[in-house]
């Protein structure tokens, strides 16, 4: 089970970049939650992936060569939810209904802001990155997601107060 949760059921064995296969995957069942009116099992799912990574982490990453092996991903589909929470649940909350084609930018941005900062490591993620075991696997990842979603929601604002009004 430990496996199961750390790779997310195989899918950290995915090759090149699992961390971002990882994150697709973790951006499609959004998609699929809230195209079937369940855009609050977003966030709910981002702090279950968290709970189950935190608590499967300690011990599969015991005798592993590296502290934060490549085909753990639960900690990007966390963080990836925890970002995509951002602009879903406002566009839920709007009565929004078609995410995947006429809302778009809520899921891209999220997800190309994620992966982004989850590589760069900037600041307080990079900070978290460098942690031990189990929660700085998942905490920076988390903080990626946070940041993440903090610019999606920032770059929304701008682009509906600023720009969408100039278009008129």
């Amino acid at each position: 089970m430990r496996w199961a949760i750390a790779t997310v059921f195989g899918a950290g064995h995915l090759r090149p970049a699992p961390g971002t296969w990882a994150s697709a995957i973790a951006v499609v069942l959004a998609i699929v939650a809230y195209e079937a009116g369940g855009a609050l099992l977003v966030p709910l799912a981002a702090v279950l992936a968290t709970i189950a990574g935190l608590l499967a982490l300690p011990k599969f990453l015991q005798g592993q060569l590296s502290a934060d092996p490549s085909e753990v991903v639960i900690d990007e589909v966390a963080g990836q939810w925890l970002a995509l929470s951002f602009t879903l649940i406002p566009l839920w909350s709007h009565g929004v209904p078609d995410l995947l084609l006429g809302a778009w930018p809520a899921w891209v941005a999220p997800f190309l802001l994620f992966r982004l900062f989850d590589i760069w490591k900037p600041w307080l993620v990079g900070r978290a990155d460098r942690m031990e075991g189990a929660t700085g696997v998942m905490l920076d990842d988390l903080l990626a997601g946070l940041f993440a979603g903090i610019v999606s929601m920032g770059l929304a604002g701008v682009y509906h107060g600023v720009v969408e009004p100039w278009l008129g």
